[in-house]
C-alpha cells in the first residue's frame, strides 16, 4: 500500500527559499495525481499545488502563484514542493498527499482535498518576518 512521508521543513527568514519533499513508498507516485496542502495556525487546511499523472500542474491561488513549484522525481519515486520568495503567511504545517483514484489526476489535477485519500503526516514550515 502507498504511503507519503514528507520531509525539508524548516525555519527560514522571510523571502527564503525552501524545498519540501514528499517520498513514496509501496507503489509508484507516478500513477497518481500528488498534491501539496497546508494549514496556517488556526486556519482550515487548503490546497497549494498538485501534478496530474502525466505532468499538469494545477496552481491557481493567487497567494502561491509564481511562487510555488511542483516536480517529481521518478527514479526517487519523490514529488518536490519548490518554495520562493516566502512569506510570513505561508508559515503552516505542509502535507502531501496522493489521489489514488485512478480515474482521476491523469491529464489534470485539482486541489479538492476529499479526493486526496493517502496522506503524509506532515512538516513544519515557519517564516519569520
Amino acid at each position: 500500500q502507498l504511503q507519503l512521508a514528507e520531509s525539508g521543513g524548516d525555519l527560514v527568514q522571510a523571502g527564503g527559499s525552501l524545498r519540501l519533499s514528499c517520498a513514496g513508498s509501496g507503489f509508484s507516485l507516478d500513477f497518481f495525481a500528488i498534491g501539496w496542502f497546508r494549514q496556517a495556525p488556526g486556519k482550515d487546511r487548503e490546497g497549494v499545488i498538485c501534478i496530474s499523472s502525466s505532468g499538469g500542474i494545477t496552481n491557481d491561488a493567487d497567494s502561491v502563484k509564481g511562487r510555488f513549484g511542483i516536480s517529481r522525481d521518478k527514479a526517487k519515486n519523490m514529488v518536490y514542493l519548490q518554495m520562493n520568495s516566502l512569506k510570513p503567511e505561508d508559515t503552516g504545517v505542509y502535507y502531501c498527499a496522493a489521489d489514488t483514484n485512478l480515474d482521476d489526476g491523469l491529464r489534470t489535477c485539482a486541489l479538492k482535498e476529499r479526493s486526496y485519500d493517502v496522506w503524509g503526516q506532515g512538516t513544519q514550515v515557519t517564516v519569520s518576518s
